[in-house]
C-alpha cells in the first residue's frame, strides 16, 4: 500500500513539474521586444526612428520548456507594412513556433513633391523636399536620393505634399519618333556605325526599331545612350 502510494506520489510531482516547466507568454513576449528593440536601434544608426508595440499573448499557452535561446525573426517585410508578424521559434528537443502580431512604425526621410507636377514634367531640384514621413506607410516604397530622380519624367499627376515612390517617375525618352540616332553594329571590340532614324520613342535600356539610312533596312536595337542604338552584328 505504501509503495503504491509513493508511486501515485511520484507520478503527481511528474505531472506538478512538467505542468510549471513550459514556456510561458512572458518569456516570448520578452523575446519578441528584445527582438524589436534590437531593430530599433539598429535602424536609429540609419537615421531612422522606429516605434511599436506587440499584440497580446494569450497567458494559457502551453508550449513546452526551450532549451535553446528563442529565435525570432520578421514574417513580413517591416518597410513595407506597419503591421509585420514576428515568428517567435523554438529548436530545442521539442521544437514549437508562433506568431507575435506587432505594430511598427518606421519614421525618416523621403522627397516629397515641393509643389504640383504635372504628366509630363521633368524633376529638378526646386521641385523636391525632404521631409519625415512614415516610411513603411507606403508599399510602394519612397525615394531619399535627389541626385537619382533628377531628369526623370512625371508619369501622372503628383499632388503638393506627395510622398514621391519610384512607380510615379520613368527615364526620359533618349530617343524619339523621326530622330536621327547613330547606330552601332558592335560583334566584340569590332564595331561599324551608320546613321538611322528613330521609329518609335524609347528610353536608355529599351529597344526601340530604326531605319538604316543608307540601305533602308529597319532592325531593332538597344537604346545605350540619347541618340544612340546598338545593333547585334
Amino acid at each position: 500500500m505504501r509503495t503504491t502510494l509513493l508511486v501515485s506520489l511520484l507520478i503527481m510531482s511528474a505531472l506538478t513539474n512538467s505542468a510549471l516547466a513550459q514556456t510561458t507568454a512572458d518569456e516570448i513576449r520578452l523575446a519578441a521586444k528584445s527582438f524589436l528593440d534590437d531593430f530599433a536601434r539598429t535602424q536609429a544608426g540609419e537615421g531612422y526612428q522606429v516605434t511599436f508595440e506587440t499584440g497580446n499573448i494569450d497567458s494559457r499557452i502551453n508550449l513546452a520548456p526551450c532549451t535553446a535561446p528563442l529565435a525570432v525573426e520578421f514574417t513580413g517585410d517591416p518597410w513595407k507594412s506597419e503591421h509585420p508578424s514576428v515568428q517567435v521559434a523554438c529548436s530545442g528537443g521539442r521544437p514549437w513556433r508562433m506568431f507575435v502580431t506587432t505594430t511598427v512604425t518606421i519614421n525618416g526621410p523621403a522627397l516629397v513633391a515641393a509643389r504640383p507636377f504635372g504628366r509630363g514634367e521633368r524633376i529638378t531640384q526646386d521641385m523636391l523636399e525632404s521631409h519625415s514621413v512614415v516610411v513603411n506607410a507606403s508599399r510602394r516604397g519612397i525615394i531619399t536620393d535627389a541626385s537619382l530622380v533628377q531628369g526623370m519624367v512625371v508619369r501622372r499627376p503628383v499632388n503638393s505634399g506627395s510622398v514621391l515612390t519610384p512607380d510615379l517617375l520613368e527615364a526620359p525618352d533618349a530617343v524619339s519618333r523621326g530622330d536621327h540616332v547613330i547606330i552601332t553594329a558592335r560583334s566584340g571590340s569590332f564595331a561599324v556605325r551608320s546613321r538611322g532614324k528613330a521609329l518609335a520613342n524609347a528610353s536608355v535600356g529599351e529597344q526601340v526599331m530604326v531605319q538604316n539610312l543608307a540601305s533602308s533596312r529597319t532592325i531593332r536595337g538597344n537604346v545605350t545612350a540619347p541618340g544612340h542604338v546598338e545593333v547585334p552584328m
